[in-house]
């Protein structure tokens, strides 16, 4: 298939467009490479994705512009006849969009729309798009299921990624657009990004630098490996979503619709105490933290703990790298990489 995967220079869509090449399939990549974080990491990627085309005879195809330029996405849509769009492309980050929101207003919202735009006019057989564990916000009942409501964001962030959700409902419902959500939940794993925990912390713990431990280390993450998250998406996008025949408008289930549309959770579905976590690097890198105990940060959530009953119903598929095992491997590519 000829696959357009946006945030191709990015963590999760680099591996997703790589293992796309290793399969057989011709990618288009778009990505602005922009500077939210170190763009020499992004080009290492760009320069694997093109080595690995090469390398097993497919192609890959690589767009340098912004998906909030319309033009741009307009003529990469006219150039291209796309079997599948996998939209990975956003502003992440919790943290930054407490200073930063309209970074996400544009990356997240106006970028969608024109993906969204794009793929109804080209009738693209199916979209599929990253969310995010965060749009479950004030939620405490867990695990966290898609068939309940999350309506009550915590910070910007998931809110501009539970509208990416809604937008493609109505997509899905005007121009049966099949459209396939992801809530992905603490993606972790080689060539990650710089501002998440694991680089963080095994960067400043090889220093011998304090790391910052939020909530004293005593909130869980449902911590998902890469190459788990990247197997969820690529089964759910060579899966046609459809209209859900049993869905009832007087008792609307949030996850499907009497349209084309879907949302499914890719999470590890075993919950890591964060302290547990910093255990499983200390003895990665055989050496003990330096810890600066802190309380929860503003925008986090306490918990996360993904219900992915519906991800292996669907598409026979259930995330299952142990952290200890996912952590050594990160180290093992942290070390090779930067040379420490």
């Amino acid at each position: 298939m000829l696959i357009l995967v946006t945030g191709c220079a990015g963590f999760i869509g680099f591996h997703t467009a790589k293992t796309l090449l290793e399969r057989g399939d011709s990618v288009v990549g778009f990505d602005s490479v922009n500077d939210y974080y170190d763009t020499a990491l992004k080009e290492t990627r760009l320069k694997i994705l093109a080595e690995t085309a090469t390398r097993t005879g497919n192609t890959f195809l690589f767009i340098r512009d912004n998906l909030a330029n319309l033009k741009a996405v307009e003529q990469c849509f006219a150039d291209h006849r796309f079997d599948r769009v996998i939209h990975l492309a956003a502003q992440a980050g919790v943290r930054y969009s407490l200073v930063n929101p309209h970074a996400y207003v544009e990356s997240n919202i106006v970028a969608t729309t024109n993906i969204l735009e794009a793929c109804r006019h080209a009738e693209t057989p199916h979209l599929t798009y990253a969310s995010t564990s965060s749009v479950y916000g004030a939620n405490t009942r867990m695990p966290f299921s898609e068939h309940n409501g999350v309506d009550h964001p915590l910070q910007f962030y998931a809110a501009t990624k539970r509208a990416n959700e809604l937008m493609a409902h109505s997509y899905s419902h005007l121009y049966k657009l099949p459209t396939t959500g992801l809530r992905f939940f603490t993606v972790y794993g080689p060539w990650g990004r710089p501002d998440m925990a694991l680089f963080l912390f095994t960067k400043n713990i090889l220093a011998g630098e304090p790391i910052q431990v939020f909530n004293h280390g005593n909130h869980t993450r449902d911590f998902t490996y890469v190459s788990d998250i990247v197997e969820g998406v690529i089964r759910a996008s060579d899966q046609i979503a459809a209209p859900n025949l049993a869905w009832n408008s007087d008792t609307p289930d949030p996850a499907t619709s009497n349209a084309p549309y879907r949302i499914f959770n890719i999470g590890n579905n075993n919950p890591v105490k964060l302290s547990e976590y910093i255990d499983a690097i200390e003895k990665a890198l055989n050496k003990k933290a330096i810890k600066e105990l802190l309380p929860l940060q503003a925008g986090d959530v306490p918990d996360t703990f993904a219900d992915v009953s519906e991800l292996e119903k669907q598409i026979a598929y259930k995330p299952s790298t142990p952290v200890q095992e996912g952590v050594a491997r990160f180290v093992r590519w942290y070390r090779e990489y930067y040379q420490v």
